[in-house]
């Protein structure tokens, strides 16, 4: 089966649509979708509740042509089902479906716009309503395929060779809710030494972490430093196959949930200090806390080491969908 997936060029946004379908083994063929104007998104909402379905408002790169059926008035597709994430892309998701005759699939929640795609997959800490068409997920959609990151572990291996087991800390910075503040996080990476004598301890920044954050990075004698700033490599899915525990930052949805869903290092959540709470991300590690696949950081180590599987859920969600 194959997947037609919509993205609107936003990595975290498209990588939750891939991931879908590579839990489900579907193809996929990519298409971008984009408002050329502000007001343009703005008419998608209206035009939605009035069950209004055109293309003229957005555009497509490349263009996607139905086939002619043998069916009269029927479209006919190469496609089984359409996919996307994200706000800009789910109104001419549902223009897209409506043309091809098939079924769509939603990831996140799709506020604003009415809930009659064929599933909606959203996190539970967006608190979606309570539709049949919509499954909860206890964290976000990340890459499904185990050999990418047996691959990356093997790249990582030739830029460096351990010789004690590995503890890994992934630092982003602040987001919306949160901030990434520097004193709070050196006094925590300290505790953090403290408890891992004896490992190697291994770190990744990223393209958010403040620069007073990647002084205190440098101070510290790490084993293996990577600075986002000054080297775009990206360590991560190494860390997660490699190193025994793991140490995130509280601020990137995406990064928490890679690690509790791959690998099986133990993981230690760093939280942010909060600007606003509660918040979706103190929510998704709540939650992944009830479920034992993380530890928030409290001068102790955990044993978070449970790895969630969405693979059952998302048959399950899906099967009506597309079989």
């Amino acid at each position: 089966m194959k997947a037609l997936l919509l993205t609107d060029g936003k990595p975290g946004h498209e990588n939750q649509s891939i991931a879908l379908c590579q839990h489900l083994g579907l193809e996929t063929e990519t298409v971008t979708v984009s408002y050329s104007q502000k007001p343009a998104k703005g008419l998608s909402y209206l035009l939605d509740r009035l069950g209004i379905h055109t293309a003229n408002i957005f555009q497509m790169s490349p263009e996607v042509k139905s086939r002619k059926s043998k069916v009269k008035g029927h479209p006919s597709s190469t496609f089984d089902v359409v996919v996307s994430t994200g706000s800009t892309t789910f109104y001419p998701n549902k223009v897209i479906a409506r043309k091809l005759g098939i079924p769509n699939v939603a990831i996140l929640n799709p506020k604003g716009y009415r809930l009659n795609f064929s599933a909606v997959l959203c996190p539970a800490y967006d608190h979606p309503p309570k539709r049949g068409n919509i499954t909860e997920l206890p964290l976000n959609l990340c890459a499904a395929d185990e050999s990418f990151f047996t691959k990356k572990a093997e790249e990582f291996l030739q830029k460096h060779q351990p010789e004690r087991p590995a503890t890994g800390f992934i630092i982003g910075g602040s987001n919306a809710v949160s901030t990434l503040d520097a004193d709070g996080l050196k006094s925590r990476l300290d505790q953090a030494f403290e408890q891992t004598e004896g490992c190697e301890r291994w770190v990744t920044t990223s393209r958010r972490t403040p620069k007073e954050v990647e002084a205190v990075i440098e101070a510290l004698p790490f084993d293996y430093r990577l600075i986002n700033s000054s080297d775009p490599y990206n360590p991560v899915p190494a860390f997660i196959q490699l190193c025994d525990r793991l140490f995130v930052t509280s601020d990137s949805a995406s990064m928490v949930s890679e690690c509790a869903s791959f690998g099986s290092a133990k993981v230690e959540i760093l939280m942010n200090r909060q600007l606003k709470t509660p918040n979706k991300f103190e929510e998704l590690i709540q939650g992944l806390e009830t479920r034992g696949a993380v530890h928030t950081f409290d001068g102790t180590l955990g044993d978070a080491a449970a790895k969630i599987d969405l693979k059952p859920l998302l048959e399950n969600a899906l099967k009506k969908v597309i079989g």
